[in-house]
């Protein structure tokens, strides 16, 4: 494992994005079918457009909701209230110009491409394309239903097939790319191997430095010493700078009492307990990150991050199928990260049943007890990462030492 984002969260966050990206398009088009509308009130005050305007401020109202939260209900309520307004929004414009106005005009196809936005952010690729389907098909339905009670002639939008179209292709390419060999994001990886290329750099400076304090200065000291036993005090020195080296006290910085601060921090907090507690468990769980972001935590959400962390450990031991983890710590003046990976089995949470309440209660109750939040990215067969954000206390500023050395020793 590395600090880099796990395969399986990749196909998550791609679909996240293009959820994004369509509400924003279907914002734009709501937007701007208000103002085409706004505008032909003016030129034509006799008209009675206001109803149009208040079914296109009803969609957009449900469309900020679903930009907000995202979830089936809102997903549903979007497509079938968006329908309803196509449908209204349609009536309006076709009696109200009668004879004039076509199934394909410009406000009508800008609600029906807003409908085909919907962006649901599903755990296939399939799940977006049906919703855009969805979308489609019931804008079109409304508007075929809208002309039939009018006499205006129902016309095949070539705008929204084209945006349908558009979607699917979107989907269907991002589908068959990651269907071939899958590259690691590597932004955090290159990070990681630029600091650990940065300290053999300094290790090393400081070893040529030490050899030429110590044993090049004894060899000289030897060559030029007179003939017969060594002087006590250049023994003695020889001695001692003997087990600085083999102690390997060199490697400390000046700021050592500091390091051995951070290290001593991370030994005695809860989080550590946890991991190890695991480990006797028989689970290898590989620790990295800022593991000294554990002191910006106070008594009650250390222990509610470290009993949550255990139970995620202990879910990946009893359901994952895999003995090894990761476990990454991130720190900032705000908040504390805890992130548990594994590469297993994975899961859907939708599908989880109702007796399996580890991951409900000793998780999710026991994090936003203290004000924080735990998101879950999996899906079957490609394994499972938690993120658990709690905030830091107000004022518990933490030390920027990154504890690298001392996570090493105590993973």
């Amino acid at each position: 494992m590395s600090l880099g984002l796990p395969v399986h969260l990749v196909p998550h966050n791609v679909r996240r994005g293009m959820a994004r990206a369509s509400h924003v398009v279907a914002l734009v088009c709501l937007g701007a079918a208000i103002l085409v509308t706004v505008s032909v009130q003016s030129q034509f005050p006799d008209r009675v457009l206001w109803p149009a305007l208040v079914a296109m401020a009803v969609m957009t109202g449900i469309l900020v909701a679903l930009m907000r939260f995202r979830t089936l209900v809102w997903t549903a309520a979007y497509l079938f209230v968006g329908a309803a307004c196509v449908f209204w929004v349609s009536l309006v414009a076709l009696t109200q110009f009668p004879g004039t106005t076509t199934s394909d005009t410009f406000v009508l196809s800008m609600l029906k491409v807003a409908l085909i936005m919907v962006g649901f952010v599903g755990t296939r690729t399939f799940h977006a394309v049906f919703a855009a389907g969805a979308g489609f098909v019931l804008a079109g339905v409304a508007t075929m239903v809208a002309v039939r009670q009018t006499d205006a002639v129902f016309i095949v939008d070539a705008t929204a097939v084209a945006s349908f179209l558009l979607v699917v292709t979107l989907h269907l390419g991002l589908a068959a790319g990651r269907r071939g060999p899958s590259a690691q994001p590597s932004l955090h990886r290159a990070a990681r191997d630029e600091q650990i290329a940065a300290t053999r750099y300094r290790i090393e400076a400081k070893a040529a430095a030490v050899m030429h304090d110590t044993v090049l200065n004894h060899l000289a000291a030897i060559a030029n010493a007179p003939d017969g036993p060594l002087r006590r005090q250049l023994r003695e020195q020889i001695d001692r700078d003997l087990e600085v080296l083999v102690g390997e006290e060199w490697l400390l910085d000046a700021d050592a009492g500091t390091y051995d601060q951070a290290r001593n921090d991370w030994l005695q907090s809860r989080l550590f307990a946890a991991v190890d507690e695991a480990r006797e468990l028989g689970l290898d769980v590989e620790v990295t990150g800022d593991v000294h972001a554990v002191t910006r935590l106070g008594t009650e959400r250390a222990t509610a991050v470290a009993l949550a962390t255990k139970q995620c450990l202990v879910n990946v031991l009893k359901h994952s199928g895999t003995d090894q983890a990761e476990l990454v710590v991130y720190g900032s003046d705000r908040e504390v990260s805890v992130m548990v990976i594994d590469a297993g089995a994975g899961f859907s949470e939708e599908e989880t049943g109702d007796d399996r309440l580890g991951l409900r209660h000793s998780v999710r109750r026991r994090i936003e007890s203290v004000g924080g939040t735990v998101q879950v990215w999996s899906r079957p067969g490609k394994g499972t990462t938690v993120m658990i954000r709690v905030p830091a206390v107000e004022g518990a500023l933490g030390s920027d030492l990154r504890t690298e050395a001392a996570v090493e020793e105590a993973s």
